[in-house]
């Protein structure tokens, strides 16, 4: 029986042009996996067609958008999850789910290896392969790029010589990836670091110097997950897509930064994530009035570990695994109503309310009606500075000898 290889396969020149390359350095059938995860563009039959015409022997598509919004997105958001304190893991949680789908086709297919478009140099091989090797233990990997020589040039020679149906002669300095948490953008003239970004890289989000009037909005959560913008009912699919057109259309979301990739190396990285912004900054002021003090300083050191698994491939870790436990508990009242107004690059929350809150404006407030008792603050102020104030005399007592 002839082997069977599964190709993540997007559509793009680099996969078309893999599905016969690997047939000819393998000898194996290609099955093509296009998953869904709301990156636009193209439709699902539109890419099956164009896999099984570049010679796929099956094709399998999926439509992942809600599940991905559901479980890797709702997830993100949860976490506050921002790696190195700027990017809101926009490919990274799309790998998990399109990584499940493949182990899914290669299970159904009997297909004994699984294939993806990555090189030696990013962090996507690692978000594939070690997921595969978590799903689907038994499966081997192969990457066309990294180790069987497809380069770009003979990818575009190879697909004239065969006559697929694919754009060869469109030139893209960058290399770009979307899904609906957001998009990211890098290499060509951007890996000057000096350079500063131009116009034309940006789709997801309009320049934010010339906004149009500011947009107010209400963001509504239930346990930390989004159910109503402006107190009109969505899914958490719904949610990011209209915040990332209400956010995009005010220049919310844009970021530009060198990062430190898991192979070692530091990549300037541009990314819009409008709707995702938008969300995570609602997210964290609910709370702030929803979790406990030392609860939410503990979570935050939780979600920067939890940001950094992620983004190195962990998703189906056993410690990642833990630590949602640890942040879903945490969300058990984060449920309340932000208004944020998005305007000129910012989404700024001018509002919040919720009946699990934990601010009291009886305690708060500085007029009549504080129920607050001063009088136990002077005591309070002594025995908390006691052992600094000990360790003080310790040290002026050594020095003085």
């Amino acid at each position: 029986m002839t082997e069977r290889i599964v190709l993540a396969y997007s559509g793009g020149l680099d996969t078309s042009v893999a599905i016969g390359w690997i047939g000819e350095a393998a000898g194996a059938e290609v099955i093509a996996v296009a998953v869904d995860v709301g990156q636009g563009g193209e439709s699902l039959e539109t890419i099956r067609q164009r896999a099984l015409g570049c010679g796929a022997v099956e094709a399998y598509v999926a439509d992942a958008s809600d599940e991905f919004a559901n479980e890797y997105c709702v997830p993100t958001l949860k976490a506050n999850a921002l790696y190195q304190g700027h990017y809101p893991l926009v490919s990274a949680i799309s790998r998990p789910v399109i990584v499940k789908h493949l182990v899914k086709a290669a299970r159904e297919f009997g297909a004994t290896t699984v294939a993806h478009g990555c090189t030696g140099k990013g962090n996507d091989q690692v978000r594939f392969e070690v997921g595969i090797q978590t799903l689907g233990p038994d499966l081997k990997c192969i990457a066309p790029v990294r180790d069987l020589a497809l380069t770009r040039d003979k990818a575009i020679a190879f697909a004239e010589e065969k006559g697929l149906p694919i754009e060869t002669t469109k030139k893209n300095p960058y290399s770009i990836d979307q899904n609906v948490w957001g998009r990211a953008v890098e290499t060509g003239y951007l890996e000057d670091i000096w350079n500063a970004p131009t116009k034309d890289i940006y789709d997801y989000t309009a320049t934010p110097e010339f906004p149009p009037a500011p947009d107010e909005v209400t963001i509504s959560f239930e346990a930390g997950v989004p159910v109503a913008i402006d107190g009109v009912k969505v899914t958490p699919l719904q949610a990011i897509k209209e915040l990332n057109r209400r956010a995009g259309a005010q220049g919310v979301g844009r970021i530009d930064v060198v990062e430190d990739r898991l192979v070692g190396i530091k990549s300037r990285e541009i990314y819009e994530a409008p709707g995702a912004m938008a969300l995570i900054t609602a997210h964290k002021h609910l709370e702030d009035i929803t979790i406990e003090r030392e609860q939410a300083r503990f979570k935050a050191i939780v979600g920067q570990r939890w940001a950094e698994l992620v983004y190195d491939g962990q998703w189906f870790s056993p410690l990642k695994r833990s630590l949602d436990a640890f942040i879903e508990d945490t969300q058990k009242y984060v449920s309340g109503d932000i208004r944020m107004t998005l305007h000129g690059g910012q989404a700024i929350v001018n509002g919040r309310r919720s009946d699990t809150s934990l601010y009291d404006f009886s305690l708060a407030t500085y007029d009549t009606g504080d129920t607050f008792d001063q009088s136990q603050a002077k005591g309070f102020i002594e025995l908390w500075g006691m052992s600094a104030k000990v360790a003080s005399g310790r040290d002026i007592r050594v020095a003085g000898k």
